[in-house]
């Protein structure tokens, strides 16, 4: 068994085969995970776990280049766009059109769904590389 880091075993696959420039979404409970797209379904219930418990865990073990967001989620749940910024304090988040945002998510490594009902609780990671 693992000792420190993250211990669910689909998240942790999927961070330790990224490269650089590939995309991770973490996503809120009703976001439609694109057909092909590996799956990480967390959610329990309605709030769990939460959006904002989801994205730190994963920061812990994954060098983010670019966070991509959708524009809706500034009109529609303004505290978790601050919530972001605060997180990503020394990158400035790229936003765009929600159905763009959706188009994206295709080509990604993986989803991880949360258990989050917080509308456009939605982020794209863009891996970097540590050195």
């Amino acid at each position: 068994m693992k000792i420190t880091g993250i211990l669910n075993h689909s998240i942790s696959e999927v961070i330790a085969s990224m490269g650089h420039y590939q995309e991770i979404v973490i996503c809120d409970a009703g976001f439609p995970i694109p057909p092909g797209v590996k799956r990480i379904d967390l959610s329990l219930t309605p709030g769990m776990p939460a959006f904002l418990v989801v994205l730190k865990t994963v920061l812990l073990e994954l060098c983010v280049e670019e966070v991509v967001i959708a524009e809706e989620t500034g009109i529609h749940s303004p505290a978790r766009l601050l919530d972001i910024r605060n997180i990503f304090s020394e990158l400035t988040p790229t936003v765009i059109p929600h159905t763009e945002f959706k188009q994206r998510s295709k080509t990604a490594i993986a989803c991880i769904r949360s258990g989050e009902c917080t509308p456009y609780s939605n982020i794209i990671l863009v891996s970097g590389v540590t050195y």
